[in-house]
């Protein structure tokens, strides 16, 4: 069987990046499997695009994953990329194809999964409800308010020393206007975005925080976003305490809710030992891939 990609036009594009597709089809000009390339936009990433190559599994090894991955790859080579990433679980047939594709393993991802239904609500509460000398907890649904605004685009910079193993991820640079257009983001696909912050009682700083999304109707799964706390207040406990509340208020707002999704880097080893603390139970590990241009 004959394959033929077609480049497509992507109307998605956001304040961190644009994407490109393709359509791979058979002879018969049915669709057998397609490819999206993100290219990001902002400030620090301009070298790095991310992959995302899917065919149907009975079309497998019939050429339509390489010639969306040629097509991609140059696609990101004319647009000067540096580094091409892509994900894929240990095991599968993704993580097989890109190993073939030239990719390099850069980064180890743990996956984990808390069931609401066995958590120890009491315990969990006990911990958020735990003092912690020179801090308060802070917590808001989508956008932060205008009073922690400035504040807590500052604490973005918590993420920049985020374990990426050997990930060309770049230096994410958060403005007001990329913490809009990111709840802007979750809002538009109707989920809810809650986050807990940890806040400085000296200054009114906030000195860390924790996101969750939660689906619009509010069951099923849902996912942790960002966890992190600034260098200078770390060492305190801060993050299971901001988890730990996360948690308790998901449950009590949401008591649809399954369970609660999170990832973290193998070589993070301190957001490891939080998760196993609160209960999360590891599901399956990924990996992040990285093809250098």
């Amino acid at each position: 069987m004959s394959v033929h990609v077609t480049a497509l036009t992507d109307p998605e594009e956001t304040s961190a990046g644009r994407r490109l597709a393709w359509l791979a089809s058979g002879s018969d000009g049915r669709p057998v499997g397609h490819a999206f390339l993100r290219l990001f936009t902002g400030e620090g990433r301009l070298h790095l695009a991310e992959l995302d190559v899917r065919v149907h599994p009975a079309e497998r090894r019939r050429r339509a994953g390489s010639l969306l991955l040629d097509a991609a790859v140059a696609a990101a080579r004319k647009d000067g990329r540096r580094a091409l990433i892509a994900q894929a679980d240990a095991g599968s047939p993704g993580a097989a194809f890109l190993t073939a594709g030239g990719f390099r393993t850069a980064l180890t991802l743990t996956y984990a999964r808390l069931p609401l239904a066995d958590a120890d609500l009491p315990a969990l509460t006990a911990l958020a409800e735990e003092p912690h000398a020179g801090y308060r907890l802070e917590a808001w649904d989508g956008m932060v308010p205008e009073p922690l605004a400035d504040t807590y685009v500052a604490s973005r910079r918590a993420m920049d020393d985020m374990p990426m193993g050997a990930v060309s991820y770049g230096r994410v640079v958060w403005d007001l206007a990329r913490v809009r257009a990111a709840a802007a983001a979750v809002a538009a696909r109707g989920d809810l975005l809650h986050t807990v912050a940890a806040v400085d009682r000296s200054d009114g700083s906030i000195a860390g925080f924790t996101e969750l999304v939660v689906p619009g109707d509010g069951t099923g799964d849902a996912q942790h976003y960002g966890t992190a706390v600034l260098p200078e207040h770390r060492g305190r406990g801060l993050a299971r305490w901001m988890k730990a509340a996360s948690i308790v208020r998901a449950r009590a707002r949401h008591p649809r809710l399954d369970g609660l999704l999170t990832d973290t880097a193998d070589n993070n080893p301190y957001m490891r030992r939080v998760n196993d603390e609160l209960g999360y139970l590891p599901t399956h590990t990924a990996y992040e891939y990285q093809l250098d241009l």
